[in-house]
């Protein structure tokens, strides 16, 4: 169907097909950012549970660093607000290529003569001139 359409529908078209990947591209990225929010706070919560003098470690790459109970939380509330601030910033541009997709895809409709409804036209032959 795509090589019977008019070149400015054509163009729509892909327009549709590249925001349609970034919108899958916007939504994998605000799974992981969830994902690792999630992690970071359930982590901030076990640290409640944990005495204050425990010898404590942090993952930094390969290896596992000694770490105090101060820095670890100091680390993970850090942690905890940039991926807040990242999922909400997700979120947001999730929304605006939602919103972009839909008026483009109205445009392209109209642009293909879908100005009325699936059935609600009347069938040829229904006016007449005398």
């Amino acid at each position: 169907m795509q090589g019977n359409l008019p070149p400015e529908a054509q163009e729509k078209l892909e327009e549709l097909q590249d925001l349609q990947e970034t919108a899958q591209q916007v939504a994998a990225q605000k799974q992981q950012a969830e994902t690792q929010l999630q992690e970071s706070q359930t982590a901030l919560d076990e640290l409640d549970d944990i005495d204050e003098d425990s010898t404590m470690y942090r993952e930094v790459g390969e290896l596992l660093v000694k770490t105090d109970y101060a820095e670890a939380v100091e680390d993970l509330e850090e942690k905890v607000d940039e991926l807040e601030i990242r999922t909400e910033t997700l979120e947001k541009q999730e929304e605006r290529v939602r919103e972009q997709f839909e008026d483009l895809q109205s445009e392209l409709q109209q642009m293909l003569g879908g100005g009325g409804g699936p059935g609600g036209a009347p069938g040829p032959g229904g006016a007449g001139g005398a």
